[in-house]
């Protein structure tokens, strides 16, 4: 089994992502897209060069192995339940799933039938926090006892072509950029065992300003500003703040405090970005980059080349389907991720400390030379 067939089910935003950066990957081909929408399907299909299929067809496709879900995050579980159903491993996009219960079922269903299942984020292997998951394992900061994270911006309305979903029940700024805070909290401190949050919106609609439905309005029925607390296992610290009604801030991305020092990380939605240190009675410095692949900028953006490179995840299970063994994306740190973000959501409505149902292992640490054996 040296390189396995990948279905893309969904042919939205995000699968030009998944077309353009897994062929960098070895031991992984996307072959079919499907799309509930026959004509997305279609334009995908001509111009990646891949097979235009229906759901039902890719589901019932024996040459399809891996089914990468990029459906809408309410249908994740519908599709990931189906495709498990139908014999095929499964990588979700975020968020995995809605509720730690349908992530359980899930995971009887891929037991029962020996398949894997595994769900992005995977930036939380790029090169920048993998190198500050180096330094804390050095004992560089010494023991880490708190930290903070801020992702907060106007919103989505004024880019997204359909932005409605991310104002509705499964959006929202925790359940669609939490995320990428939290798996990589959990890579660099292990897992959460509480939590609490205070939770709202700034107003009940959102003005459209983005093509082609410039001038709509469009309800919000979800938390867009939430500011949360999470104790660690370890019983280390955080404060997370992540909302949409912010129009500008000062906040870093991500910083992590230890008894002997501070780490200044990028924004965890990214791969790459520049890591600064202080050590105890120091200044601030920026740390050296080291020879992470993952870290290297692939990608031109407006304020300049950033690395990318979704699609590691996805190709860290294949090798697992194809070797054994564990890989770092699997739906046991999705699930205690999803844990985390719904208790914080359900404890913005309560106003109560939150234990979560689920625990997971701290993913292993991927350096250089691991990122390196997954690549063409």
């Amino acid at each position: 089994m040296s390189e396995l067939n990948i279905g893309i089910m969904g042919a939205g935003n995000i699968s030009k992502t998944y077309f353009e950066l897994s062929p960098l990957f070895k031991g992984i081909r996307i072959t079919a897209v499907a799309d509930l929408n026959a004509e997305a399907a279609a334009k995908a299909g001509e111009d990646w060069q891949v097979k235009a299929m229906t759901p039902e067809g890719m589901l019932a496709d024996p040459a399809i192995d891996i089914i990468v879900n990029l459906t809408i995050p309410a249908a994740h579980f519908e599709v990931s339940k189906a495709a498990l159903e139908a014999g095929k491993h499964v990588y979700s996009e975020k968020p995995f799933v809605l509720s730690v219960e349908e992530g359980s079922q899930l995971a009887e269903i891929a037991a029962a039938k020996g398949l894997r299942v595994g769900s992005a984020p995977d930036t939380f292997l790029g090169g920048s926090h993998q190198q500050a998951r180096a330094l804390i394992d050095a004992g560089e900061i010494g023991h880490v006892h708190s930290a903070t994270a801020h992702v907060m911006s106007p919103g989505m309305e004024h880019w997204h072509p359909n932005p409605d979903f991310f104002f509705l029940p499964g959006g929202g700024p925790i359940l669609d950029l939490g995320p990428y805070y939290i798996a990589n909290f959990v890579n660099l401190m292990g897992p959460v065992a509480r939590v609490t949050a205070l939770a709202g919106k700034a107003s009940d609609e959102r003005l459209i300003t983005s093509e082609p439905r410039a001038g709509e309005r469009i309800p919000v029925k979800t938390p867009t500003t939430i500011h949360a607390l999470l104790q660690f296992a370890s019983g280390a610290m955080v404060t997370l703040g992540a909302s949409w009604d912010v129009h500008g801030h000062k906040h870093g991305n991500m910083e992590i405090y230890g008894s002997e020092g501070s780490l200044i990380l990028p924004d965890p939605n990214f791969f790459g970005g520049e890591v600064e240190i202080a050590k105890r009675g120091g200044d601030l410095a920026t740390v050296a980059p080291w020879d992470h692949p993952f870290g290297i900028p692939n990608q031109p953006h407006a304020d300049g080349d950033k690395a990318n490179y979704r699609a590691a995840g996805l190709a860290d299970m294949a090798r697992a389907i194809r070797e054994g063994g564990d890989f770092l994306c699997d739906q046991s740190r999705a699930l205690h991720v999803i844990d985390v973000m719904t208790s914080i959501l359900r404890a913005g409505e309560t106003g109560e400390w939150i234990t979560l149902a689920t625990t997971c292992r701290r993913p292993d640490a991927m350096g250089p030379d691991a990122a390196r054996a997954l690549l063409r």
